[in-house]
């Protein structure tokens, strides 16, 4: 009988299970990110609320309290929950490719090989430009490219966007 095959990875101790290489250098997006989801969701849970309790004083019902209790419950836990989101992304630079690592519950590792890229976006909203962020976003040959980095200071986003260009540029001309 055959003896089993080793687990991957577990030669350099590593966890297959494990999507975050440790052989990197990891950045986190900037905690400013945090303040801006919480502004954004706090909008909307207010305009919820103001809705919630509109329905109240039109009609006396006091099921209009027990939704409203639900919203608030919600928007702590999502709350806490954002907070932690905000502190899982980060991303590397590697030569070949860039990492893009996101998620919690489900956790997301995306490896864009600069080759790839076909374009690089650099987004500011109004709530991230008022509080200095942007967003780099990746465009790829496969329509179903998500990779993004949100929460970067726009100097960062600026010199990721360069060199992600000229990387890719090198790259496609190497095929």
């Amino acid at each position: 009988m055959a003896e089993p095959s080793p687990i991957i990875g577990s030669a350099t101790g590593s966890d297959p299970l494990e999507p975050w290489p440790d052989t990197v250098a990891w950045r986190r997006v900037s905690p400013r990110l945090i303040t801006v989801e919480l502004i954004s969701r706090g909008t909307f849970v207010a305009v919820l609320l103001a809705g919630l309790l509109v329905g109240r004083l039109l009609t006396g019902h006091p099921l209009w309290l027990a939704g409203m209790a639900a919203v608030v419950a919600f928007a702590v836990w999502r709350s806490v929950t954002t907070i932690r989101a905000v502190r899982a992304w980060g991303y590397a630079e590697r030569e070949n490719d860039l990492l893009v690592r996101h998620g919690l519950l489900v956790r997301r590792l995306s490896i864009v090989p600069y080759s790839r890229m076909q374009y690089v976006d650099v987004t500011a909203g109004p709530l991230e430009r008022a509080f200095h962020l942007a967003t780099v976003q990746l465009h790829t040959a496969a329509a179903a490219s998500d990779a993004r980095v949100p929460g970067l200071a726009p100097e960062e986003a600026a010199r990721l966007r360069d060199r992600l260009t000229a990387l890719g540029e090198d790259r496609a001309e190497g095929l």
